[in-house]
């Protein structure tokens, strides 16, 4: 099974508040990452962690020891310094910028940040990346609310844990078609002066 998973940030207690976390320490956040986790991915199961994993933390390798399954990391733009620290190979199949997998027979590009195109857009190729979080204020959104394909792997919106392609494609639909139900009652309560 594939499993994907983009910005935990283990170790890093401002990004409670920054992306309104629902935990009250750094260390509450960074077990039940860990706990859901191993709830889901077992040993043979491939995970791809599309960036920026571990920030600040003073033992990636503890965490790393605790995340079962084989994992390729997609480097992120918080990754290089705490690699810089540890044996890589001894946790990771492989690390990379970005990469071009089969799930399941669908086609799948892997990249920290969003791309605002891939190869064959449209087509049943999925891009899988993270960075943004679950911000929606990023002048470039409203172009990636309507990629269909465009899939953020960010834990904000995938309950905390690595999921599954298909797991993916559900959240990130939800999380779209929220926003866009928000944003429909604002314009229509902002054209009636406030009153809907």
């Amino acid at each position: 099974m594939n499993y994907y998973i983009a910005d935990a940030h283990f170790g890093h207690a401002n990004i409670l508040r920054h992306s309104k976390r629902p935990f009250g320490s750094v260390e509450e956040m960074d077990g039940m990452l860990v706990k859901r986790w191993q709830e889901k991915v077992n040993e043979s199961d491939m995970v791809y962690v599309l960036g920026d994993l571990f920030y600040r933390h003073k033992d990636p390798e503890g965490i790393l020891r605790l995340l079962p399954g084989r994992k390729i990391l997609i480097e992120g733009n918080h990754d290089r310094t705490w690699l810089r620290g540890i044996d890589g190979e001894k946790y990771f199949e492989d690390v990379q910028l970005m990469a071009e997998i089969k799930d399941e027979g669908r086609r799948v590009i892997l990249c920290h940040y969003p791309l605002m195109t891939w190869f064959e857009f449209g087509k049943g190729t999925y891009h899988i990346y993270g960075h943004i979080h679950d911000r929606v204020d990023l002048p470039y959104w409203p172009l990636l609310v309507k990629m269909e394909d465009a899939l953020n792997a960010g834990v904000e919106i995938n309950h905390f844990c690595p999921v599954t392609l298909d797991e993916l494609i559900e959240n990130n639909r939800a999380f779209k078609h929220a926003w866009c139900a928000g944003r429909d009652i604002k314009e229509r309560a902002d054209q009636k002066g406030g009153i809907i």
